[in-house]
């Protein structure tokens, strides 16, 4: 009988990339052991030591980066040039977290009545990551690099999709100088993650995905009392105010919506426009998005690829059809072209309204749902209306107003004030509401897998 596989294939050919076989229990049960003994090891380097080995991997990560980026355009249909800032951004990561671990984690010295008082940052011990395909290298980095520079040791199952982009990445740590066995990939099953978060050498678990996969992991690991991190869907509001910059706006959100072929949880997929700048907003947005030229991930003047496979595009226009069904009217694309590859065009919906799929349902990949608001206030009420919190963005002249409405009254983890972005090193990541909790990147996310140790020492008599 031939063993279980997993499988990755070109979203541009449909064609079997690489095949890999699952691990039996045993084999899993050895990764998560191999880390923890070299864990046992790791802790006990000094700050600048493990700062060293993550300033390593970034010069490692800079070296391989064609390599890296190819794999990923190959394995998941992103641009070649996404897949090239994307390496960009996890050496950056790794830069930020050389230079700023050592303080940031440092022993910290507390008054204290009659002693001294000393607050550590210490390991945990093993931390697990499941992570989904989206961005095969960042989605890794982004928790395993701080995990690492905390002294834990660390785990990933990564998404079937992108199971080469996962091996490669331990191949390029270990180049870089970080002990074998300590960073583990897992080629394991669901059935098997569960057992992975029951494990006892296993301190923390953190997730990227979907809401459903959220749950289901918080609440194994709740079950065994462990620290979780999630960061789950969105559907990130965008709101237009009266005094928007029009065409930045427009030039904006275009980018917002299709950035990675729109597969990102931080993506801009809401366009709350006021009833001053609809009409020209949805005029001007559509006009971009039928211009836009779907094609080989590999060529430059490409400017959208695949998604990453026939189930998540066939999901994403049923989505598209149900919302025009319910009366959102279809402006741009809408149908599966003919031909090969996991191909959908970018899409406009607009007059997208409650009780619509759209206006509540994270549509993941190019298609925007344009939402009419009366006003500024109004344009606020429907960000705040969905049970996703991750990020948002809004466009006006008045900054000031703009930064005081983001600090006071946006229900989310994070906001970009006329502009879009995806991730920044020095910027906490994450989310509120069914977008997830928990912080990546920062002081806040180099943190987050740490024992906070309080040590008290009597004052000499």
């Amino acid at each position: 009988m031939s063993k279980k596989q997993l499988t990755t294939i070109n979203p541009l050919t449909e064609e079997v990339l690489a095949t890999y076989d699952y691990m039996s229990d045993e084999e899993a049960t050895a990764v998560v052991k191999a880390s923890h003994e070299a864990y046992l090891q790791w802790r006990l380097r000094s700050l600048d030591e493990r700062a060293k080995v993550v300033a390593a991997i970034a010069k490692a990560l800079r070296d391989r980066k064609e390599e890296f980026a190819q794999l990923m355009t190959n394995e998941v249909g992103k641009l070649i040039k996404d897949s090239r800032t994307e390496i960009d951004l996890c050496a950056a990561i790794c830069d930020y977290t050389a230079q700023q671990g050592p303080t940031v984690l440092a022993d910290e010295e507390r008054k204290v009545e009659g002693a001294s008082g000393i607050v550590t940052h210490s390991p945990i011990g093993v931390v697990y990551g499941i992570q989904p395909w989206n961005f095969p290298a960042y989605q890794a980095i982004r928790y395993s690099i701080a995990s690492l520079m905390a002294g834990n040791g660390v785990l990933l199952k990564h998404a079937e999709s992108c199971t080469g982009s996962g091996l490669l990445l331990r191949d390029i740590y270990e180049s870089a100088g970080l002990p074998k066995g300590l960073f583990g990939v897992l080629l394991i099953s669901h059935d098997q993650s569960n057992a992975i978060v029951e494990n006892n050498l296993v301190r923390a678990v953190t997730l990227t995905g979907s809401e459903a996969a959220g749950r289901t992991v918080a609440t194994k690991a709740a079950e065994a009392l462990k620290k979780t991190v999630l960061e789950l869907g969105s559907n990130d509001a965008y709101l237009v105010l009266d005094d928007a910059d029009l065409e930045l706006a427009v030039d904006t959100c275009v980018k917002g919506r299709l950035f990675n072929n729109g597969q990102t949880c931080v993506n801009a997929k809401r366009f709350i426009v006021t009833g001053k700048n609809y009409d020209a907003f949805v005029a001007a947005y559509a006009k971009k998005f039928e211009a836009i030229k779907i094609g080989d991930p590999n060529a430059e003047d490409t400017q959208l690829g695949p998604m990453v496979s026939e189930a998540q595009r066939d999901k994403l226009h049923e989505q598209v059809s149900k919302s025009v069904s319910q009366d959102a009217r279809l402006l741009v694309g809408g149908e599966v072209p003919d031909r090969t590859g996991w191909f959908y065009p970018a899409t406009v919906l607009a007059d997208v309204a409650p009780g619509q799929v759209a206006y509540a349902v994270e549509l993941f990949g190019p298609a925007a749902a344009i939402i009419r608001a009366k006003d500024d206030e109004d344009a606020m009420r429907i960000a705040n209306d969905s049970r996703y919190g991750l990020g948002g963005g809004i466009f006006s002249r008045d900054v000031k107003r703009a930064r005081e409405l983001a600090t006071k009254y946006f229900d989310t983890g994070m906001v970009c004030i006329n502009s879009f972005d995806v991730a920044s090193p020095s910027m906490p990541f994450g989310g509120v509401k069914a977008s997830g909790y928990g912080r990546e990147h920062g002081p806040e996310g180099l943190k987050e897998f740490v024992n906070v140790k309080a040590i008290k020492i009597p004052a000499a008599k």
